[in-house]
């Protein structure tokens, strides 16, 4: 995994595993019956926990070291030279994103985590990224050889692990798959390189890796170096998940708990700060920026209707990033947006934690 460790040394084995694993090798082998049985599971925990591990999914481990070892080479570079590549100075967030860029009440709420993010590539003549509609448009790279190929290489492997995943969850949820599939063109998929900087600061509700959140897109793929993830139980009491060894760490997002009309459901998880560097790589598998979600045809009842309104996909995305990205709420601010972003009172999908025992 990091720093020349085998994975028995930085990740639970799957028998300790505190979430659902799925062994997804049913997806592989072209079999209809295989597949059902793997639709069916994946199914069941998106319906419960909306968060499980997978196991056997088809990415190789030298595959996943190369993009660990990626990361860490980047964010070991001095500051000075990560701020070439500011994600400020783009208008599509790509980029260096530095700690004090992560929400907008630094320093009074600290998120002790930088990030690479890219997303999926879109030529510099998109209609989206000309208009200037934010997270549409092409990538930047830092200057380190081979450093592009191997993430571009990462990425674009678990982004087609996700259209696997996205054809099961059809299928469990009985809907063709190119009802799904026809809004994800040039979609707003991101995947952050992420690094938890070590610090001395306790942990608390005010310093935190990542704070409590739900995820926007359909499902997030989420590759992780070590422990600190947190996420909420279907009793609104928040649990550790742990890496696993040869897993992957998934969850349902806000997309997918609209389109089902409630049935999957997008839960809320946070990083608690434990003072140590980690590293994480989330892919975030979104949608079309102008994708219209609302509950599919077949889960269009009027409570369905009423409580999950029409929004186009990127607004929603755009209006969390608000939230999320300090330099992003100061641009905006300054009338800087061109179109301008409605930004909502709070996030619809967010539930309150409970303590163990409450």
């Amino acid at each position: 995994m990091l720093h020349g460790d085998s994975p028995s040394q930085t990740a639970l084995s799957v028998e300790e595993a505190t979430l659902p694993v799925i062994d997804l090798s049913g997806l592989f082998t072209g079999s209809d019956e295989d597949k059902a049985r793997v639709a069916s599971e994946l199914g069941a925990a998106a319906r419960t926990s909306g968060f499980f591990y997978i196991r056997n999914h088809g990415i190789p481990q030298d595959l996943i070291d190369a993009l660990f070892a990626a990361s860490k080479q980047f964010h070991e570079q001095p500051r000075s030279i990560k701020m070439k590549n500011w994600c400020g100075f783009t208008t599509n967030h790509r980029g260096y994103v530095p700690f004090e860029e992560n929400g907008t009440k630094f320093p009074k709420k600290i998120n002790f985590n930088e990030a690479w993010d890219m997303s999926y590539e879109a030529p510099a003549d998109h209609p989206d990224y000309l208009a200037g509609w934010r997270m549409t448009g092409p990538n930047v790279w830092p200057d380190i050889p081979g450093w592009k190929d191997t993430v571009s290489t990462y990425y674009d492997a678990v982004f087609n692990l996700g259209l696997r995943m996205l054809d099961a969850l059809a299928l469990e949820l009985g809907v063709p798959t190119e009802e799904l599939t026809q809004h994800i063109t040039c979609p707003t998929s991101q995947l952050r390189l992420l690094r938890y900087i070590e610090n001395d600061m306790p942990k608390s509700d005010e310093v935190v890796g990542i704070d409590a959140h739900s995820d926007f897109e359909c499902f997030t793929i989420l590759l992780q170096g070590g422990p600190g993830l947190q996420v909420m139980n279907a009793e609104d009491v928040w649990i550790e998940a742990p890496p696993l060894e040869g897993c992957f760490v998934v969850n349902i997002g806000d997309v997918f708990e609209t389109w089902s009309g409630g049935r999957f459901k997008s839960t809320q998880h946070r990083v608690v700060n434990i003072g140590k560097e980690r590293y994480s790589a989330p892919l975030f598998f979104g949608l079309d920026y102008h994708a219209i979600i609302e509950p599919l045809e077949k889960f269009r009842t009027p409570e369905a209707i009423e409580k999950y309104p029409p929004t186009k996909a990127g607004d929603h995305l755009m209006r969390m990033s608000l939230h999320a990205f300090r330099y992003m709420a100061e641009a905006r601010d300054k009338g800087l947006f061109t179109p301008d972003y409605e930004v909502p009172e709070e996030n619809p999908f967010k539930r309150e934690a409970k303590m163990p025992g409450e």
